[in-house]
């Protein structure tokens, strides 16, 4: 694949979600800027292919709990190494600030801002299919914690960030109550039941350079990347 398309044609009234203008980075990648009316976060969008995704994993937080709090069937909403249920406290974190909020699959199912939705498993898949090989690489941030350039782990094997979707390795709350795999890992819900209790999520290693899919219970705490509606 020799081309990506990463402009924006227009850009959406504020309150409806999906405001602001395009600005450049230094990459000069394209984002457009939108405010979730909710709470007042800003985030940075991009356009991949035919797809508008946000740039920044999704930090909408109503409440919190420590990661020993799980459900397949009530909302929760973690943030990782924080263990208590002091949502201001919990914003106040570096983790929060960098690496956003995990939440289970039913907070995830309605945690998207008006204009935007969690991705289906199909969206996820043209997105890879788009992308084509190292499509893992070609989403993850670049640089590495050990050269002191970035937040993955050595070897972030493929980094490119070319379409400016700045995969973080957020890591994700286990179906045992602990936070694991921050810095190696990032971890993202798509809402395609594929049986009983068994949901896709689409999975990003330091060590590889692909964009894998798994199988997980909705009580794993993930991130969440909304994309346009």
């Amino acid at each position: 694949m020799s081309v990506f398309i990463f402009s924006l044609s227009s850009c959406d009234k504020e309150d409806d979600g999906k405001n602001g203008n395009g600005d450049d980075d230094d990459s000069g990648i394209t984002y457009l800027s939108f405010t979730d009316p909710r709470d007042g976060n800003v985030y940075k969008a991009v356009t991949i292919g035919e797809q508008v995704w946000m740039a920044e994993n999704l930090k909408y937080l109503p409440e919190v709990v420590g990661p020993a709090e799980g459900s397949l069937t009530t909302s929760y909403y973690y943030v990782y190494d924080y263990n208590g249920t002091d949502v201001s406290t919990a914003k106040a974190t570096d983790n929060y600030a960098t690496y956003g909020v995990l939440y289970n699959l039913t907070a995830a199912l309605s945690a998207c801002p008006v204009g935007w939705h969690l991705p289906t498993g199909n969206e996820w898949t043209n997105l890879s299919d788009y992308l084509n090989d190292n499509a893992g690489g070609k989403l993850k941030a670049t640089g590495t914690i050990e050269a002191g350039t970035g937040l993955w782990l050595h070897p972030n094997r493929g980094a490119t960030n070319e379409t400016g979707f700045s995969a973080l390795p957020g890591g994700f709350r286990t179906n045992d109550g602990v936070f694991y795999a921050i810095e190696g890992a990032g971890h993202w819900w798509s809402d395609k039941e594929i049986s009983t209790n068994i949901f896709w999520h689409q999975s990003i290693y330091f060590t590889l350079s692909e964009v894998y899919r798994h199988d997980f219970s909705p009580e794993l705490g993930s991130s969440v990347r909304c994309i346009r509606d």
